[in-house]
């Protein structure tokens, strides 16, 4: 159980028996009455987020969530295919539930994803990943500006921009969430 006191960004409840996620909490004592905790929150299930205040002493219960090691195989077009490391089985996740962080998958590699129920919520990312360059435009000599980019697709398809003398066949390290280039590898 956890109570309203020890309620953080990022930590995980179970509100009206979903699974949830506190995105902002803030601790208030009014005047006049009994201190609450001002909440925001999103439902794991659905995505909805919800603002709401929780007397001060309330108890939640801790939502049954999983986190696996698993390896990801291939794209399905309507979802990504992933095996189990201990079990060997094979999952199907959703594409809306890996959302934008599926242009930095790599095959063979393996990602924490967390489940609820056997149902896959969430994936986790590295902070950074290293992909090959396949396909950029040549730079072109006398093209020196200071922080000049060009665009450049990468092994699994997402296009990043990069610095000029970024070539094909070059290994760069990408940030996964902001999509930056941020080095040679």
């Amino acid at each position: 159980m956890l109570a309203t006191s020890d309620f953080k960004k990022g930590k995980k409840i179970e509100i009206d028996g979903a699974p949830c996620e506190i995105l902002e909490c803030s601790h208030y004592k009014p005047g006049k009455g009994g201190a609450f905790m001002r909440t925001k929150y999103r439902n794991l299930l659905t995505g909805a987020v919800v603002e709401q205040n929780f007397r001060s002493g309330l108890k939640f219960p801790r939502p049954d969530l999983e986190v696996r090691e698993m390896q990801y195989l291939y794209n399905e077009g309507d979802g990504y295919a992933f095996m189990d490391m201990t079990t060997f089985e094979q999952l199907s996740i959703p594409a809306d539930v890996v959302g934008d962080k599926g242009g930095y998958l790599k095959e063979a590699s393996a990602y924490k994803v967390m489940l609820y129920e056997n149902r896959p919520l969430d994936l986790e990312m590295p902070g950074t990943v290293v992909l090959e360059v396949t396909e950029t435009d040549p730079g072109v000599k006398g093209d020196t500006v200071t922080g000049a980019t060009k665009p450049a697709t990468l092994e699994t398809g997402v296009v990043v921009n990069v610095p000029l003398f970024v070539e094909t066949g070059t290994k760069i390290k990408v940030n996964t969430e902001t999509g930056e280039y941020l080095g040679r590898e």
